[in-house]
């Protein structure tokens, strides 16, 4: 068969269109048939070349021009897209799953602490936006940055023997009180010397999470934050699992949880997976927020504390978090399904194991937040941090 050129073979569809458009449905079936085999032209392209009617489709452009943008007309304007990009910001940008979930919530603690000045529709609006409206209307504000840290985790070899792998067997994870641990090491593009860290606690069940500043990795550091830590959560601490470094592998540690009775098992070497839970927040309250400059003494400790003492309140009480619920496999797909996106204050609220007293002081201080404020102060914190950072060599 012969090519023919895009001329040639609309001269053959203006042929044959007024016999087309009377023909019946068999007869339109064998014209797309001649013309297809004539021209090359796959059916659907045919037929639609065929139907195609120039003047109609000018009356129909200069119909649109005239009357402005076609199609729906728009639900939200700049009002609502100006009112989004602050809650956004307020929650640490986070994603539209997780915004959906803690909209309501933010900005009746905005309205409560005289800090939501938009009207009631607009406000309206925003607690019924779905979490894809929510990505979409903040896609021109979002941007990926990818920092890459040092590892600067030392193997312990003192009682490794004696404290056992965590396998899923010696935690009830059902309750609130098992707790993962890591240190974030805040050494810039070197290791040497004496630098800042970060203890991360981060509770399975609740999503829970506590972070304090330590001078380095000595023991002493290490095993005071811990302890702070523990005096801050809204619940009991029943175990901990932390990775195999020396900071954590020791004997003070391991004597304090004996006689305290609290459960310590550590997670294989070189498996970040098993301590997946406060690995992840490691990156989103850690990294994201302090980032990868290197800081030393005890000015820093304090200027990053005093940092954590905003975050802390931020993150427990106004950042919606999913958890994995199932796992499963389909031949080579992994399928994973996550529960409904809840701040760690609302899934402590919603444990039975937390004692009434507790959860009526949470309350408490949940009512006195004003996220704005928190945000303000995180700010300013953080610029006094940023000073204190040391130069890159």
């Amino acid at each position: 068969m012969v090519k023919l050129s895009m001329k040639a073979r609309m001269e053959v569809i203006e042929r044959k269109r007024k016999a087309y458009k009377k023909a019946t449905k068999k007869g339109k079936g064998e014209i797309l048939d001649s013309i297809c085999e004539t021209t090359g032209l796959s059916r659907d392209r045919a037929k639609r070349l065929l139907g195609w009617n120039e003047a109609k489709q000018t009356s129909q452009m200069r119909n649109a021009k005239a009357k402005g943008r076609r199609g729906r007309k728009k639900k939200y304007g700049a009002e609502e897209a100006e009112a989004l990009a602050l809650l956004w910001a307020l929650m640490d940008c986070a994603c539209g799953k997780r915004m959906a979930s803690g909209l309501c919530a933010m900005i009746g603690a905005l309205a409560r602490h005289g800090e939501w000045s938009y009207d009631a529709e607009t406000t309206s609006k925003l607690k019924a936006m779905s979490a894809p409206t929510i990505d979409r209307l903040l896609h021109k504000h979002k941007a990926d940055m990818i920092f890459k840290g040092k590892t600067t985790t030392k193997p312990g070899t003192m009682l490794k023997k004696n404290i056992p792998l965590r396998r899923g067997t010696e935690w009830d994870e059902d309750k609130p009180g098992y707790m993962e641990i890591d240190l974030v090491a805040h050494c810039g593009a070197t290791t040497a010397g004496d630098y800042v860290n970060t203890l991360d606690a981060t509770d399975i069940k609740t999503g829970w999470t506590e972070t304090a500043a330590v001078l380095n990795k000595a023991q002493k550091h290490v095993f005071a934050a811990l302890k702070g830590i523990r005096a801050a959560l809204p619940f009991e601490l029943s175990g901990i699992d932390s990775d195999n470094g020396s900071e954590f592998i020791n004997a003070e540690l391991f004597r304090y949880c004996a006689n305290e009775g609290l459960a310590f098992t550590r997670s294989r070497p070189n498996r970040k997976n098993d301590n997946c839970h406060v690995e992840q927040k490691n990156w989103h309250v850690v990294r994201r927020n302090i980032g990868y400059n290197r800081y030393e003494g005890g000015t820093a400790v304090a200027a990053m504390n005093e940092y954590y003492s905003f975050l802390r309140l931020h993150t427990n009480f106004f950042m919606p978090q999913s958890k994995l619920v199932s796992k499963s496999r389909d031949g080579s797909r992994v399928v994973k399904r996550y529960d409904g996106p809840s701040t760690p204050y609302e899934r402590v609220l919603n444990s039975p194991d937390v004692p009434e007293e507790a959860k009526a002081r949470l309350r408490e201080t949940y009512r006195s937040l004003n996220p704005a404020a928190l945000v303000r102060g995180m700010r300013e914190a953080l610029a006094k941090l940023m000073a204190l950072a040391m130069p890159q060599q």
